[in-house]
């Protein structure tokens, strides 16, 4: 029998902002005052017992529970958006090897049910950073396949745009952000994409929270962005994590100069490349924090600074 949620569902402050942030803060309030009616609906309707929503929510409400068949599963709900369209469609491209199968979706309500990762550690346990290197290598070679025909996914091209918008937001300047290191990363971002080594779907957002550990297929994918690109691109992400404790480190740069020889050695890439876009990542990923939060840019240009040379 489906649970049935309290009426009020609790809201940490930060998840709220975080939304408000993205989408706006009337459309944020609005999809947040109809979450509790939303639970209950899709509950009911995929035949579902839910329990208590996961407590390090980002951008997602996302509960674990039960299907009717007693199989292991996650109700991901966010406010719609093409976003989560994407999200969508990267999983069922994936089929899933590499990555969590997505079982149903209902886009126009923002909702995509999933299937559960048990025990669901993620790569963070680790504490050797070669050990989690190694499972991010296996999932990153399961993932990798050719964009799908006729799809729709973005490119590492128009997510570069974000540096464009970044430069019109503050008149031609880098704001808040070293200049040096902005122009910088936007050269490398460029040069690399005029000479692909290849073309394939990339999961994008590929790091040590979206990396758990499954019975099914030992880890597992989470969360991919989807987009197209080489697949050199997809390290990036998994170079400036774990967030924070990458940079708490003492030895943080030897463990990224290991990183980087272990996956060029054992993904048959150039190392300089994958250094490369690291950095480049990093600073883009610091001009999306602005973007979406206007702060929260520091770690990523620290991490840029690390991988610069």
């Amino acid at each position: 029998m489906a649970s049935k949620p309290p009426g009020d569902i609790p809201i940490d402050p930060g998840f709220a902002r975080r939304l408000q942030d993205v989408y706006g803060e009337d459309r944020a309030t609005r999809w947040l005052q109809g979450l509790p009616g939303l639970v209950t609906r899709l509950a009911d309707a995929w035949g579902l017992a839910l329990e208590s929503p996961y407590s390090s929510l980002t951008y997602s409400w996302v509960a674990p529970g039960h299907d009717a068949s007693g199989a292991p599963v996650a109700l991901k709900l966010t406010v719609p958006s093409s976003h989560l369209a994407t999200e969508a469609a990267a999983l069922e491209a994936y089929a899933g090897e590499g990555a969590v199968r997505l079982l149903r979706a209902d886009l126009d309500a923002g909702a995509l049910l999933l299937e559960r990762a048990v025990p669901g550690d993620p790569l963070l346990v680790l504490d050797d950073d070669s050990a989690a290197t190694e499972a991010a290598i296996q999932v990153m070679q399961r993932l990798r396949r050719p964009p799908p025909a006729a799809s729709s996914f973005p490119a590492l091209r128009d997510w570069a745009r974000a540096f464009e918008r970044h430069r019109q937001r503050f008149g031609g300047t880098a704001g808040p952000l070293p200049r040096d290191l902005v122009a910088k990363a936007e050269d490398t971002f460029y040069n690399l994409l005029a000479q692909p080594t290849a073309r394939v779907l990339l999961h994008g957002d590929l790091h040590h929270r979206n990396i758990l550990r499954s019975q099914r297929e030992g880890w597992l994918a989470i969360d991919p962005e989807g987009v197209i690109g080489e697949p050199e691109y997809e390290v990036a992400a998994f170079m400036r994590n774990p967030f924070p404790h990458l940079l708490a480190q003492p030895s943080r740069g030897r463990i990224l100069r290991n990183r980087l020889a272990q996956l060029a050695s054992e993904l048959g890439f150039d190392r300089e490349r994958l250094r490369a876009w690291s950095f480049a990542h990093a600073v883009l990923s610091a001009v999306w924090a602005i973007e979406d939060h206007g702060a929260g840019w520091e770690y990523s240009i620290e991490v840029a600074r690390l991988l610069r040379t």
